[in-house]
């Protein structure tokens, strides 16, 4: 599949798949959408305690990096897991400027362990940042009861509808913590459907540039 990094409306860089004309992160904005998404309306509700996260889809490293800068800035202890069937090239990662955008510059050399780390094995970035970064298929996840909160960052549903079925809900479900939360970009209908399916309370929020609304889905018990 073709693949080309282009720069999103933020000035931010993506990698485009010109097959199926889809982005890893929204053109609007990757960055932006990030933050909005994952950090605002996600990690902000865990502020001042330990959190333990699931990325479904590690990609690019964004959602990873964004986070630690977070745990930095509000001396948060984070475990984060991400989850990738097809890792980033090298050479991909390499174009990719987060670093710069997010004034990060000396974090470079954390940007650049976050790839470079060993796979399938709990690595320490720092002091308060673990990452375990999982070569593995979502259907074939089975955590139960181990994570606080879900970045569901898979492609979208018009290109891998399969990614967002009951079946891969009720694994998130499942993963996730009593009171444990999940949120992602997505706002389709069906979508909302097999998350509450498997027993998720979802709300709808306001959505990142580029998208009217977005959800978020609590494990209540």
């Amino acid at each position: 599949m073709k693949r080309e990094i282009i720069k999103t409306l933020d000035g931010s860089t993506t990698i485009h798949l010109k097959d199926w004309d889809e982005c890893y992160h929204s053109k609007h904005g990757a960055i932006q959408e990030a933050k909005h998404v994952f950090i605002k309306n996600g990690l902000s509700l865990f502020e001042n305690n330990p959190v333990s996260i699931l990325e479904i889809g590690f990609g690019t490293g964004l959602n990873a990096f964004i986070t630690f800068l977070e745990s930095i800035q509000k001396n948060q202890i984070i475990d984060y897991v991400g989850v990738e069937a097809y890792p980033v090239e090298a050479d991909e990662v390499l174009g990719m400027n987060y670093v710069t955008e997010l004034d990060a510059l000396e974090f470079e050399n954390i940007f650049e362990k976050m790839h470079k780390c060993d796979w399938d094995k709990k690595n320490e970035i720092c002091s308060s940042f673990s990452l375990t970064k999982r070569k593995q298929f979502f259907h074939e996840i089975d955590d139960f009861e181990t994570f606080d909160l879900i970045y569901f960052d898979a492609f979208g549903y018009r290109v891998q509808p399969e990614l967002w079925s009951t079946e891969i809900f009720r694994k998130m479900y499942n993963s996730l913590k009593p009171n444990g939360v999940l949120v992602t970009y997505a706002a389709r209908g069906v979508v909302k459907r097999s998350m509450i399916e498997v027993g998720f309370t979802v709300e709808k929020l306001a959505g990142p540039p580029g998208k009217r609304e977005m959800f978020r889905a609590f494990k209540k018990v």
